[in-house]
């Protein structure tokens, strides 16, 4: 798990694993939250879901979150073509791809 905490690239689960390790060492469940930054309600259920699932259970389920607004595979042509011919102009270049982003759909 400590690999995990300092390797991982993701900010939401190397929190959850730090506060799985300071509840090992000891810790308060409210003292945890605040070094983690969640409430001690969220550490309690993490700790239950690590308990239950181990490290596949503090990571974040499919589905959850935002979905992206652009992908690579659709959008990266359309929105470098916008920015070359607006490169001195970000805003222009961005509302030129929303406007054509638009138009086709």
């Amino acid at each position: 798990m400590e690999y995990e905490l300092k390797t991982n690239d993701n900010h939401s689960f190397r929190a959850r694993c730090q506060a799985i390790l300071l509840k090992a060492a000891g810790r308060s469940s409210t003292d945890v939250g605040q070094l983690v930054g969640m409430c001690h309600v969220s550490v309690n259920s993490w700790l239950k879901r690590f308990k239950t699932s181990g490290l596949d259970g503090l990571k974040t389920k499919s589905g959850r979150g935002r979905k992206p607004i652009l992908t690579k595979q659709t959008d990266t042509d359309a929105v470098l073509a916008a920015v070359k011919a607006n490169r001195q102009r970000i805003q222009l270049a961005k509302a030129d791809w929303e406007t054509s982003r638009s138009a086709g759909s």
